[in-house]
């Protein structure tokens, strides 16, 4: 065992769980028996069971090691992710389960059949507890004309609404709601209905939804220039027939998903037809208007993905995982864990106050060992799904309780100090994954795709032609391991830390071709965490509600609950406090005790570039922006986060008028007024945060609100 796991304790919870963080434990992660009997006693028990599940794939007479050193790791501030913590070690009362959190789709092909074959995909996976992501814009444009069925088609966005149903429809296991990603890209014909579709009520509301933003996009907008809305030719119309693929007003050659019965030319781009032309400023206003007053439709830099990816040699990326931390190729699984950054923080609040850089970073190695057994324990429920995991080991580890870990420090989130301390933790986790990658793939072998030879291509010599200047040649065969760890931008800024590291990762090849990924990890930073701040944002507030999705409620239920380093500095520092009046008076914390809507929406970006550079996936962060923020200031904040270098971008405005979020401060409620119209005509006004009985529930009027207006009840 290391020097840092002998000599230190196995670490309990120094603060009691808020009820709050228990009752979502229960109900979420907690096993249970076929009578709904606990068999997880506490938190602890958790640990047990799951650190016992990954251990069982080592050799037998490594088990009771791995065992006992995995069980220290998630005490010690390791957390899987929710379907590992509720899956793992619970074949016996739950074997349709999957420890894997997400998916994406294969691609959609154009066809009834094609769509039609997807939604079983989907139906099952999300009967296994997984989210899934799709790519809508493989399907031609609305009123196109379909050869087969002699008639017109009714466009991507009517089929989103069979998947939309199907996974309201599915039951996910342990009672939580299917979580969907829908991508489109910036340059199809239905775009500008993407954009807007979710301003009708009770539309497609399973679904967060993207665009693929491409590098020519960005250039058009910031040029001003024309922007040309296409799909591919289809060249069993009379029309292909007669029109001039060299005519640029009609005809666009670029790349394309599949280019299976397109036309296409020798670079293998696809004739695409020119739907539509409108200015790029003006699709980018009507996107930033979107995302100011809906949230929607999140931001993908596209390129960026792909130019970074470590498969890159392979994979053309085109959806993400629900929440987007995930870019992931068809049929890839998103496999998370998270480390607690508060389990590291020594003598917080105080002048003495340090991270412990040392223990950090032999969680990470022990974590990286825990996730890499989940492959094997999969329970994915498509072969296509499970070949994938095996054939690339892929899985993304990252952190939460960032922004509470920069107060326990004292430290204002957005700082210098803080964006220096952000980009510390992400390369420490980096390299210490990687690090493990090359001792594991010694001692268990290499993900096989990084065994495999691939044969030079025009295409690989373009994206890469430094492999010119190393003597490839079109035809070559090349290990898969020289192309992750020689050519991948994103090793080779490991290597810029560690180049003998990477020289043997391309020798020996990796563990696993993916190690990092920042999850938004709501459920588990409130439950197991106590509700340290979500993944990288800060905390959100330090005393407010949170609206919690219960089985077989139609409304969210509105809980009461205050942040891990108010309860911390409390426990610590000041431990006669009233809790209530420490978390809303002014000046009764200190100054560094920040939140959200403290930070600007430039501070949000800065702090997810100072960690992106070091995260082999992506990061899913929402920024986010107060109610009266203006929007002349917020428009352009996507175009900022472009020129940081980032893989994409979220932001959340708390908007009354159309919608409010998970998280909700009780002044909002307060100075928010709903008005319900009742069945004889009758309007009533009520604030957000009264209670109001209705169905034989007892509800907030905001959360009722939204149930009425999403359609989950009948009139009022």
């Amino acid at each position: 065992m290391s020097s840092v796991f002998s000599a230190k304790e196995l670490k309990t919870f120094d603060i009691d769980h808020q009820p709050a963080s228990v009752d979502i434990w229960d109900k979420k992660y907690r096993l249970k028996d076929f009578s709904g009997h606990s068999i997880d006693n506490d938190i602890d028990a958790t640990f047990k069971r799951v650190a016992s599940a990954l251990a069982e794939v080592e050799k037998p007479e490594k088990e009771d090691e791995w065992n006992e050193k995995f069980l220290w790791a998630l005490r010690s501030g390791a957390i899987p992710a929710g379907r590992i913590l509720s899956n793992a070690g619970a074949a016996e009362y739950k074997p349709a389960t999957s420890t894997i959190n997400c998916t994406v789709s294969g691609a959609i092909q154009d066809s009834m059949v094609g769509i039609l074959d997807k939604v079983t995909e989907a139906g099952l996976t999300l009967k296994a507890g997984c989210g899934i992501g799709y790519e809508f814009s493989t399907l031609r444009p609305q009123g196109a004309y379909v050869t087969g069925a002699g008639a017109f088609t009714s466009g991507p966005l009517s089929f989103m609404d069979i998947y939309d149903k199907t996974c309201f429809t599915v039951s996910s296991a342990g009672g939580r709601r299917g979580a969907q990603m829908g991508t489109f890209d910036i340059s199809h014909p239905d775009v500008e209905e993407f954009i807007k579709v979710k301003r009708e009520d009770g539309r497609l509301r399973q679904f967060n939804l993207s665009l693929l933003i491409t590098e020519e996009f960005i250039k058009a907008v910031r040029d001003d220039t024309e922007w040309h809305l296409v799909f591919p030719l289809d060249p069993s119309l009379p029309e292909s027939k007669d029109i001039d693929l060299d005519d640029p007003n009609k005809i666009i050659w670029k790349d394309w998903v599949k280019n299976d019965g397109y036309l296409t030319n020798d670079l293998g781009q696809v004739a695409c037809k020119v739907y539509k032309v409108i200015q790029a400023r003006k699709l980018w206003d009507l996107i930033m208007a979107s995302t100011y007053d809906y949230a929607e439709p999140g931001f993908i830099l596209i390129d960026k993905v792909n130019q970074m990816n470590n498969n890159w040699f392979e994979e053309n990326i085109r959806a993400t995982n629900p929440c987007g931390e995930q870019p992931l190729p068809e049929y890839g699984s998103c496999l998370l864990g998270s480390v607690n950054l508060t389990r590291f923080v020594q003598n917080p609040f105080t002048d003495e106050a340090h991270f412990d850089w040392e223990t950090f970073n032999e969680v990470v190695n022990i974590f990286t060992r825990m996730l890499d057994n989940v492959v094997e324990i999969n329970g994915l429920p498509i072969q296509k799904q499970r070949h994938e995991i095996m054939r690339k080991r892929r899985h993304g580890m990252g952190f939460l309780g960032l922004g509470s870990a920069m107060t326990m420090l004292r430290m204002k989130y957005g700082s210098d100090e803080s964006l220096e301390f952000t980009e510390k933790v992400s390369k420490e986790l980096a390299l210490t994954g990687w690090r493990a990658a090359l001792e594991l793939s010694k001692e268990k072998g290499v993900a096989p795709i990084l065994e495999e030879e691939f044969k030079v291509t025009n295409e690989m010599l373009r994206k890469r032609p430094e492999m010119l200047d190393d003597g490839f040649k079109v035809g070559d065969n090349v290990k898969g391991s020289i192309l992750h760890a020689k050519y991948s931008h994103y090793m080779q800024q490991i290597a810029e830390e560690d180049p003998e590291l990477v020289r043997q990762l391309a020798e020996q090849g990796a563990r696993f071709t993916h190690h990092s990924s920042i999850a938004p990890t709501g459920t588990i930073s409130l439950s197991i965490g106590n509700n340290v701040s979500n993944g990288i944002e800060p905390s959100f507030a330090h005393h407010y509600f949170r609206n919690v999705i219960r089985e077989k409620k139609k409304t969210k239920e509105k809980i009461d609950v205050y942040s891990f380093e108010l309860l911390s500095f409390i426990d610590k520092i000041n431990s006669k406090a009233d809790i209530n009046a420490a978390a809303g008076e002014e000046n009764a914390l200190p100054d560094y005790f920040i939140t959200a809507e403290d930070v600007t929406p430039k501070q949000h970006v800065d702090v997810q570039s100072a960690s992106q550079k070091w995260i082999d996936s992506s990061i899913s962060k929402t920024a986010n922006i107060p109610t009266d923020f203006p929007f002349e200031e917020f428009k352009d904040i996507y175009l900022y986060a472009h020129e940081k270098g980032l893989k994409g971008c979220t932001t959340f405005r708390f908007n009354p008028e159309a919608f409010q979020g998970v998280l909700v401060k009780e002044k909002d409620l307060e100075q928010t007024m709903y008005t319900f119209i009742l069945e004889d005509g009758q309007e009533v006004e009520v604030a957000g945060n009264e209670e109001i009985e209705y169905d034989g529930e007892t509800h907030t009027a905001a959360n009722l609100f939204d149930a009425l207006k999403e359609g989950y009840y009948g009139k009022f």
